[in-house]
């Protein structure tokens, strides 16, 4: 492939290319199912602040606040800083496993709504108080609601509660169920599924549902996902392909389709652990996590890279040796800048493409 970059205004400094935005975590510890996931949230949870506390190189994650509904909600710990502040999130997380465990089951009434409206009420209030000292270079919040209820009944409640509580500032709004088991929660939507239109149409914010099981592994595996980078306030790649044919290069330059894509994280770079043999990451270091390929899917306000596709190789061709360093996926774009009609115009060149590849590595040469 060749590849260019097109360059915006101003530099880009470190913490633009990875700080995540501030994430609001409500837990709802309702009984008697609280009993059963506390030690195994609570484990999964000091287990990532200890990775997320200490990684090195720029912050990976911002600002964090945790809520807990039972009878009521409670704020147990105001936003702070998550880089170097593991003593005080652990600290929380004693506290989170404090909460009564034992009892019987009251309906979980309107807190839970209460919580998330108080919550964006305490991040404006910081963002005033930061602003006023220093720049602020996160404006919306992230929500995530853990509950063992059902997760569709949850979606219903947040939707009636919030319907005339101003969201803008509210990135993204989801709402996982830890199940016990596949059997007893058919009804429940996968990770991997997308919710459907309809359940969030009051609001003018989307509520993701989701589900992970009742275990440490899967717990963490959620939890990690807040370390990748995964913004769309711009595309990340443009994919510039021939539309006649792949030999066709001359006319390829001057009539090409671009597809507009995202770079999709799936290992943290070892480099990053604390103790590692290399304690200095360098920008330009192509065997840490600032590599050049990272780099394409992080300053996004900085850089745009266009990479023109010259020729199709079949992959039994290519020797594995010259395939090395940190593993990426390659996505449609969901840039939210962009309107729909582009969008799905876009995810349609871009699976007729991914058909195209497979078909093409099974035809016999």
């Amino acid at each position: 492939m060749y590849h260019g970059r097109n360059t915006g205004k101003g530099p880009s400094t470190p913490t633009q290319i990875y700080q995540q935005p501030p994430r609001l975590l409500i837990v709802q510890t309702a009984l008697p199912s609280w009993a059963d996931i506390c030690s195994n949230l609570c484990e999964a949870l000091q287990n990532f602040f200890s990775l997320a506390c200490s990684l090195m190189g720029p912050s990976r994650m911002s600002l964090f606040s945790l809520y807990v509904v039972q009878n009521q909600h409670e704020c147990i710990l105001p936003f702070v800083q998550v880089k170097g502040n593991f003593a005080r999130l652990q600290a929380c997380i004693s506290e989170l496993r404090m909460f009564q465990r034992e009892g019987c089951f009251r309906p979980p009434g309107l807190c839970l709504h209460l919580a998330v409206q108080d919550g964006l009420q305490q991040f404006k209030q910081y963002s005033r108080h930061v602003t006023t000292g220093a720049s602020l270079s996160y404006t919306s919040l992230e929500i995530t609601v853990l509950t063992s209820l059902p997760g569709k009944e949850v979606v219903k409640q947040l939707e009636e509660g919030l319907k005339d509580t101003d969201l803008v500032r509210v990135r993204r709004l989801q709402v996982v169920e830890i199940t016990k088991g596949v059997l007893e929660y058919m009804d429940s939507v996968s990770p991997a599924e997308e919710p459907s239109s309809d359940e969030s149409s009051i609001l003018g914010t989307d509520i993701d549902l989701q589900t992970i099981d009742n275990d440490v592994v899967s717990m963490e595996i959620f939890f990690k996902a807040w370390l990748h980078n995964n913004g769309t306030d711009q595309e990340h790649i443009h994919l510039l392909l021939p539309s006649r044919c792949f030999s066709n290069i001359s006319r390829a330059r001057d009539d090409s389709m671009c597809l507009k894509c995202d770079l999709q994280e799936r290992l943290l770079s070892p480099s990053l652990l604390p103790g590692t043999a290399d304690g200095s990451l360098r920008m330009d270091d192509p065997k840490g996590d600032f590599s050049t390929l990272y780099q394409m899917a992080s300053q996004s306000s900085a850089s745009r890279y266009k990479l023109r596709v010259i020729k199709a190789l079949n992959s039994n061709g290519i020797c594995e040796s010259l395939t090395y360093g940190l593993p990426f996926i390659l996505r449609p774009t969901s840039c939210w800048q962009l309107d729909w009609d582009e969008l799905e115009t876009n995810q349609q060149n871009f699976h007729a493409l991914c058909h195209s590849l497979l078909v093409s590595s099974h035809v016999p040469r």
